[in-house]
């Protein structure tokens, strides 16, 4: 692989896995800002029906409330995943780039006292 290939690869990787954290700190934020403010008993005349378990601690939430941090939860765990499995590949073919010159370096002194 090029080292242009490389290091865009590299580059796409910290862009993905940088905001996935962000996003998964983000959503910790938010519930453990949800366990301070949310009932802990349904509250019907407000819609909040949906339980939600945090730390132990079950608060209810509307149903907007619910998917929104569902949808932020999981689509940061899977923009994190997807560039996690970049990086992972970024890194072998790093460690393959490397073996090979570490070879061919080798090969010279050999041959070339």
């Amino acid at each position: 692989m090029k080292s242009k290939a490389l290091a865009r690869l590299k580059v796409i990787a910290l862009a993905l896995i940088l905001p996935g954290m962000a996003g998964l700190i983000a959503s910790a934020m938010l519930s453990v800002h949800y366990l301070d403010t949310m009932p802990r008993w349904p509250s019907p005349q407000e819609s909040r029906i949906v339980p939600r378990n945090i730390h132990g601690i079950i608060v209810f939430q509307t149903e907007t409330e619910d998917r929104n941090l569902n949808l932020l939860e999981y689509c940061s765990i899977g923009v994190f995943a997807v560039g996690l499995g970049l990086g992972l590949v970024y890194l072998e073919k790093w460690r393959l780039r490397q073996s090979s010159a570490a070879e061919e370096s080798e090969q010279f002194s050999r041959y070339n006292p």
